[in-house]
């Protein structure tokens, strides 16, 4: 397993078959609007949410958001 981030994986897009690139996304996540940085399809727009991301990172922010 790459223990590496994002950037560093070749990602593929499973529908389109293109690379995988860094963007700037907007995401919503429990009421609330964050602009970041995740790998994206130039095709079809899909964004890849890596499980480090979702386990970590946006459980804080969900805890913190849940405790307010």
């Amino acid at each position: 397993m790459n223990k590496g981030n994002e950037q560093d994986t070749l990602w593929v897009c499973d529908k389109c078959k293109k690379k995988l690139e860094l963007h700037k996304v907007k995401v919503r996540y429990l009421e609330g609007n964050f602009e970041v940085e995740l790998m994206k399809c130039p095709g079809c727009n899909n964004v890849l949410i890596v499980e480090e991301l979702a386990l970590g990172k946006m459980l804080e922010v969900e805890k913190g958001l849940e405790d307010k």
